[in-house]
């Protein structure tokens, strides 16, 4: 069992904290999220893991933030995504019970992309592959290795995953802090904040899907996963901190939508559904040209859904992209990010909260 690797680094005060997690190689969310954010040499920036795997453009992504660290001050937390990437440069373990499928059906993965770039792109004689990557990417490979499992302040703890306590972490199992499937509902609570990603916030909630950070200030946890790349209305959240003893929290997001100003008002719906990740098996009861109706079969309840986000396959049947039928709160002049347009309304996005808009909505403003 890998021990966690733990750091403890001394924070100056008065310097701004922004910690950013699961980029997932989305290099255009990333640039624009940190000049949403203007981020300067003076800032401290937290990736909270899973910077690679998922997206187009890992490979690029993970050289964008070892050029930023030379200009920065940036701590890479290593994520389970992180160190799978790892896991394959340093060892054969994993080779024929993960590796021997996940190469041959993920070409966007970062290993592929770099395995591209070198020209020799084959999943068959993993071995080669490994003495191939190793010779043509030692930087790469150099800097995953140095990327802590927990950053411990002070006041704060980053870990991608979750940890069950903050007494003896170096004593911790290092997968299990990265790889840590639903921590908020586990019942922890710490006496220093502790700040996480890894599962998309949007999987808490069963009524609204919303991305925004989630801030638990009675159990001192940060959840900030905004489920980018993983969704097609997810979000690359930044978690901001004036300064390291600070409990003041803000939050700013990219989604990478269409802004458009809304015109007319819209109240709340009252009991919504968020249809999420793995609860999404459906029942068609009756197809339409943009939304079909279907019954949930986890809640038995009757909901429109886009037929673009409707999914079949045999071991699942029909199932769905995450799907509401919620409706915002809308005042008018309200600017909002459109996810989907149909006949008479529109999937929008407001404060990191997805659900329908049906007034009408101004061109749009990017």
């Amino acid at each position: 069992m890998d021990k966690a690797v733990v750091i403890r680094p001394a924070f100056s005060p008065g310097r701004r904290i922004i910690a950013v997690s699961d980029i997932h190689g989305n290099l255009p969310f990333f640039q624009a999220l940190m000049d949403k954010i203007r981020l300067t040499p003076d800032d401290i920036l937290i990736l909270l893991g899973d910077m690679v795997e998922k997206g187009r453009d890992s490979l690029a992504l993970l050289r964008h933030v070892m050029e930023l660290s030379q200009t920065h001050t940036v701590y890479p937390v290593c994520g389970n995504c992180d160190g799978l990437v790892l896991r394959f440069f340093e060892t054969d373990e994993l080779d024929r019970r993960f590796f021997a499928s996940y190469l041959r059906w993920h070409p966007e993965s970062t290993l592929r992309q770099m395995a591209r770039e070198g020209g020799f792109d084959q999943v068959e004689d993993l071995p080669r592959l490994r003495r191939e990557l190793r010779a043509a990417f030692p930087e790469e490979w150099a800097w995953l290795r140095t990327m802590p499992t927990i950053v411990e302040t002070e006041h704060l703890v980053f870990v991608h995953g979750g940890v069950p306590s903050l007494e003896g972490m170096e004593e911790l199992d290092r997968w299990g802090c990265m790889k840590n499937d639903d921590f908020l509902g586990q019942g922890h609570s710490f006496d220093k904040w502790v700040i996480v990603g890894h599962w998309p916030v949007t999987l808490y909630h069963e009524d609204i899907p919303s991305s925004a950070p989630m801030i638990l200030r009675d159990r001192k946890i940060v959840s900030i996963d905004g489920a980018c790349v993983l969704k097609v209305d997810g979000q690359l959240n930044a978690l901001m901190l004036p300064s390291e003893a600070s409990e003041d929290f803000t939050w700013t997001a990219w989604d990478g939508l269409p802004s458009a100003r809304a015109l007319d008002p819209q109240p709340a719906s009252e009991h919504p559904l968020n249809i999420r990740w793995g609860r999404s098996a459906l029942e068609l009861l009756e197809e339409g040209e943009e939304l079909s109706l279907c019954r949930h079969l986890e809640t038995g309840r009757e909901m429109y859904i886009l037929n673009c986000y409707l999914r079949r396959d045999r071991s699942k049947g029909l199932w769905c992209e995450d799907s509401t039928d919620y409706r915002l709160p809308v005042e008018a002049g309200d600017v909002l990010t459109v996810a989907r347009r149909i006949k008479n309304g529109a999937l929008c996005k407001k404060d990191g909260v997805t659900g329908w808009y049906f007034g009408r909505l101004s061109e749009d403003l990017t």
